[in-house]
């Protein structure tokens, strides 16, 4: 298995772990969507809160160029930490919700 099939299993297997936890305050589904390259990986919330839809991307993490790009992460403490354990180098994954000015000092890849 290549390093990008392992990243991509790894990026599911994180995803999906949240996508199982439940809501105690509201009633909502989560499901991964992954695109059919599978170069692009969402966590999506939908359902209702009371009278209230919600419908929104909780966490979009794309490769690009052999790195990961997280877009966007609305995971209480991030996914960053699990997938350096999961054996991601800092120098592969772009905190891509940074400006570039802000990226080159947060120690993990600028672009």
């Amino acid at each position: 298995m290549d390093k990008l099939d392992k990243y991509r299993d790894l990026i599911y297997k994180i995803l999906s772990y949240y996508a199982s936890l439940p809501y105690r305050y509201a009633e909502i589904n989560n499901k991964v969507i992954v695109s059919e390259d599978r170069n692009d990986f969402l966590l999506m919330s939908e359902g209702w809160e009371g009278q209230r839809r919600l419908h929104y991307c909780l966490v979009h993490v794309e490769i690009r160029n052999g790195k990961l790009w997280i877009h966007y992460d609305g995971i209480e403490d991030g996914i960053t930490d699990e997938l350096l354990e999961g054996g991601v180098p800092e120098n592969c994954i772009v905190l891509a919700f940074h400006s570039p000015e802000v990226r080159k000092h947060t120690g993990f890849a600028i672009a």
